[in-house]
């Protein structure tokens, strides 16, 4: 019986969900949105929620765990200094999953996963040239 097993295995081993899971996280965190499929989706929901509630507190052991979970020091940078800031007054519930219908070739369910607020790229000033 599978009663209280939380953890979706994705058919994969242990190490390589941990990896695509912090690879999903990671392409969330850089890219603001991404398609997969809806078990993906799902599993990578509760990993990016954890991370942002690290990013929230934002202290040094918290920005190492974070880097610990994702293996990527620039999507944790982002994470705490634009994702996480963004979030301060939310207390839960960061990102939304919204059904995008069958995938052609496998019929596997596509989504969108993506922030709940809407996330500005940072914009880059081009430094203005003397005259």
């Amino acid at each position: 019986m599978r009663h209280r097993k939380r953890t979706v295995k994705l058919g994969r081993t242990s190490a390589h969900r941990n990896e695509l899971l912090a690879n999903l996280v990671c392409a969330l965190i850089d890219n603001k949105r991404i398609k997969t499929t809806l078990p993906k989706a799902r599993a990578a929901r509760g990993l990016a929620e954890k991370m942002v509630t690290l990013g929230k507190k934002g202290t040094l052991a918290h920005r190492r765990q974070a880097i610990a979970t994702l293996k990527q020091t620039d999507s944790v940078k982002e994470l705490f200094d634009h994702v996480a800031p963004v979030f301060s007054s939310r207390s839960g519930g960061y990102t939304r999953i919204i059904k995008l219908g069958r995938r052609m070739s496998d019929s596997s369910e596509m989504v969108l996963l993506e922030w709940v607020e809407s996330i500005a790229a940072p914009v880059v000033e081009a430094e203005a040239s003397a005259e």
